[in-house]
């Protein structure tokens, strides 16, 4: 036991003082700090606002479409070519062009949009509600039905999702927290795992492997090392939450507060006033939608889980790459065992989406139950409160997995760690299992 823990000590102390982790440590949050910060400013920037010609042959639009503040829309008359080189020649953005048709079912197919540019889904949308909004009115009038009156009686339903015990829930906060959980394990076993493969191979070729070995057993130099690089993985990720966390802050702050300097300084005061509180109400009002769809998830044991998952599923595919490395001489080499690893974390990843629609379906229960795909698929079933049996089933099962592919990596690694300048295959493989 001494042994294991020098060797954990050994990796965890020798890859955290490297400069690359260090380096990595910190650029991360900036990194993520910096897209923030960016995607705040570029936001910004497009204050282009776009005229559009629109020439109404029959005049149902008239004094009806609505500019925004990216699109003005500019009524206009005469030939249609004349209008063309106009738009050529005063550089607006495009011509809207809706032909001289009265059967509104006929003209929804002919109504053009000429431009030099191809228009973005944004703009084509917007003008294609507006346009649709005053068909559908002509619609109604040549039925007899007053639009207004239409729209007076129209009902907007929202059905507020409750438990059992009266308290509100949330589907769109479940899946997003469901769905970040799962995905931070995938890229934790892969990210990590394939440390430990190069470790070992690294060892292996230097031949540093052959004096490690001489003092502590294959084994316990196997689960010192995935061991001591599971520790270093989840300092980095704590660091990284940590930091983050405080870097978009001060990021949001600084930038929040150039936006609203600038919006005072350009809005009128006499409707200053109102409209920021307006504003205020939205923010806090959202805030505390947020606040309700959070408070209602269970944060303790989805951290916890969230914690015995990411380290279960990290131990369990470690001993896998651990073995692959142990195995090759090269990482050209690996491919072929790699993908009989891969495979399952893929297929986990890809039913997620399938599993969000139905997290109690067979499916959802089968995949979080084996311990190959448990890892993420139970993250993603989590949230929408799970039954204890299963969570204790599956973390039973994933614990009895890890000690399984420990075993089986554990028989592959004493043999392939001193094995040196041999193309190994599966058939090479099973006989190093079957060694005693």
């Amino acid at each position: 036991m001494n042994k294991i823990l020098l060797i954990i000590q050994r990796e965890y102390l020798s890859r955290v003082k490297k400069k690359s982790f260090i380096i990595m440590t910190f650029l991360g949050p900036i990194l993520m700090g910096g897209v923030l910060a960016g995607s705040i400013y570029f936001s910004t920037l497009d204050n282009e606002v776009r005229k559009i010609l629109v020439k109404d042959e029959i005049g149902i639009t008239r004094g009806k479409l609505k500019d925004d503040k990216n699109i003005k829309f500019i009524m206009t008359e005469g030939d249609l070519e004349m209008v063309k080189k106009d738009v050529i020649k005063n550089e607006y953005y495009g011509l809207l062009y809706i032909p001289p048709i009265s059967d509104p079912k006929v003209l929804q197919d002919k109504i053009q949009f000429l431009s030099k540019q191809q228009p973005s889904l944004t703009m084509l949308s917007k003008m294609t509600n507006e346009i649709e909004r005053e068909l559908n009115n002509q619609l109604y009038l040549s039925e007899g039905i007053d639009p207004e009156k239409l729209k007076r009686i129209k009902s907007n339903v929202n059905i507020q999702t409750r438990n059992l015990e009266n308290k509100e829930t949330s589907s769109e906060a479940t899946t997003a927290v469901g769905f970040v959980g799962g995905l931070l394990i995938y890229l934790f076993i892969f990210l990590y795992g394939a440390q430990v493969m190069r470790g070992v191979m690294e060892e292996k070729m230097s031949r540093i492997v052959e004096v490690i070995v001489s003092s502590v057993k294959p084994f316990e130099l196997m689960l010192g090392k995935i061991i001591g690089i599971a520790m270093v993985g989840l300092t980095q990720f704590i660091l990284w939450i940590g930091l983050t966390f405080g870097v978009t802050t001060v990021v949001s702050s600084i930038m929040m507060k150039d936006k609203i300097d600038q919006v005072t300084r350009t809005v009128p005061m006499n409707g200053a006033l109102d409209a920021n509180i307006d504003d205020v109400v939205k923010k806090n009002t959202s805030e505390d939608k947020i606040d309700k769809m959070l408070a209602n998830i269970p944060v303790t044991k989805v951290l916890i889980c969230f914690l015995i998952y990411f380290l279960g599923g990290y131990l369990l595919y470690g001993a896998l790459f651990a073995a692959i490395g142990a195995a090759v001489d090269s990482e050209t080499d690996t491919q072929q065992f790699m993908i009989p690893i891969t495979i399952p974390l893929i297929l986990s990843y890809i039913v997620s989406a399938n599993i969000i629609n139905n997290p109690h379906g067979p499916l959802a229960f089968w995949f979080s139950i084996i311990p190959f795909t448990s890892p993420i698929v139970m993250m993603v079933r989590l949230p929408f409160e799970v039954p204890v049996w299963q969570i204790a089933l599956s973390i039973s099962l994933l614990i009895i997995g890890f000690i399984f592919t420990t075993w089986l990596a554990g028989k592959i690694y004493r043999t392939g760690v001193l094995m040196y300048g041999k193309k190994v295959n599966y058939k090479e493989l099973w006989k190093w299992i079957k060694y005693s």
